[in-house]
């Protein structure tokens, strides 16, 4: 492929010989990602939404021992009722922790409390709200119960032996959960990518120096930082590099030598991408430079050195849709070698949604359920680049393909709730 650079500017029509689609973007990117295969061992409260990198085979089955659901009595089920009522003679008590040691017979039953084990002899448990007293030593039991009633049986949510979580699976607090009843106190776990990131421009100033005129303040290190925070990372923030070729090449060596990933924010639109295409061609490759989206349409993507390397767009509303459409997945294949993409539901739009075939967009919405119970979206209002509210506003994206040519209200439409990005 070419390292010819063109200039790009999210307003340009879309010539077909120099934009990727989304979907070809997005596969070009995870052909280049080689998963991360070192790994460490950590114990399971620093291990929450880190990668296994090895498959849980349970040791032992969960439950241990077949026990009661619920607060009752238990009893055989070959001696349950068939018509009527029936007395049963209480032998004894069976807790969790402290089980009945004696044998239940016909006739007999024994007092159970939810998760102790099942005397011998029973297989059945009738709710304490199911049954009436005749005394200290007696209930009465009427019909209409089945056998095996309110018993958890062993191995019932987990086998010994069994894979109980698969080499690559994020844990979640459940999985901590299940990996202490196991008696698990490590596990093997993937090294998190390391990811360093800076802004480009002259004009950026950080937060608490003046600003002169045409100054701003550098907003895109901190959406940056937030993003990659709630990601499984290593976060590397090299704060902000003016557009000058030998500092830019000398942050693009220092960051591609400590990270597996290079992020920039800036520098690759018209009249700025100059000094990126020299160090790119030099130090590493340019996989692609303009995708057929808006926002975003100026996004490079290559490697320099052996990082991976992602130019996003200068305007902050285009470097969190490029981020969560391209970066994130990315991160996500560098961490587990599991390809995935956001979930996408169906909602119904309540306003018109102007667009023109050709290129496919990201607007920022608002996903709610109406008193119907039926899902909704509109758009948060101005949907320009530089809108960082209608990002801050929204809770998702409305997906508008390349070939859609606009949204009348009432249509159906396809929404990503920025829920899934987290």
């Amino acid at each position: 492929m070419s390292n010819v650079i063109h200039s790009a500017s999210c307003c340009d029509d879309v010539p077909e010989a120099v934009t990727l689609t989304v979907d070809k973007a997005r596969q070009r990117i995870i052909d280049t990602v080689h998963p991360i295969t070192s790994c460490e061992k950590l114990t399971l409260r620093n291990a929450l939404n880190r990668v296994l990198a090895e498959d849980i085979i349970s040791p032992m089955d969960v439950p241990g021992h077949t026990n009661s659901a619920m607060d009752g009595y238990a009893l055989s089920g070959d001696d349950l009722p068939q018509s009527g009522e029936q007395i049963y003679q209480i032998i004894g008590k069976s807790f969790a922790g402290a089980p009945f040691s004696g044998r239940c017979k016909a006739g007999q039953c024994v007092r159970i409390m939810t998760g102790a084990v099942m005397p011998e002899g029973t297989d059945t448990v009738i709710m304490q709200e199911h049954i009436e007293t005749t005394g200290p030593d007696g209930v009465r039991i009427a019909d209409g119960h089945r056998r095996e009633q309110n018993v958890r049986q062993a191995g019932e949510d987990i086998t010994a032996g069994s894979t109980v979580l698969q080499t690559s699976h994020k844990l979640t607090p459940a999985d901590l959960g299940i990996l202490s009843s196991l008696g698990i106190g490590e596990v093997r776990v993937y090294r998190r990518p390391r990811v360093a990131f800076f802004s480009t421009g002259d004009e950026l100033r950080s937060i608490g120096e003046p600003l002169a005129e045409g100054d701003v303040y550098d907003s895109n290190r901190y959406s940056l930082y937030g993003m990659l925070k709630r990601l499984d990372v290593e976060v590397l923030d090299m704060g902000v590099v003016r557009d000058n070729e030998n500092e830019l090449r000398k942050a693009f060596s220092e960051a591609a030598a400590m990270a597996d990933v290079v992020i920039t924010s800036g520098g690759v639109s018209v009249g700025e991408a100059d000094y990126i295409k020299p160090i790119l061609e030099q130090t590493g490759e340019i996989n692609f430079w303009k995708i057929a989206m808006k926002p975003g349409r100026p996004l490079t993507q290559g490697r320099i050195g052996n990082s991976l390397f992602f130019g996003l767009p200068g305007n902050p509303v285009a470097v969190m849709v490029t981020f969560y459409q391209f970066v994130q997945p990315a991160l996500n294949y560098l961490a587990s070698g599991r390809k995935s993409l956001p979930m996408t539901i169906m909602a119904t739009s309540t306003g018109n949604i102007f667009k023109r075939p050709g290129r496919y967009e990201f607007q920022r919405g608002i996903l709610e359920q109406s008193a119907d119970g039926q899902l909704t979206v509109r758009k948060t209002g101005q949907q320009g680049s530089g809108v960082l509210t209608s990002m801050s506003l929204a809770n998702c994206f409305i997906l508008l393909p390349e070939d859609c040519d606009g949204v009348s209200s009432g249509e159906t439409v396809q929404v990503q709730p920025f829920s899934t990005f987290i």
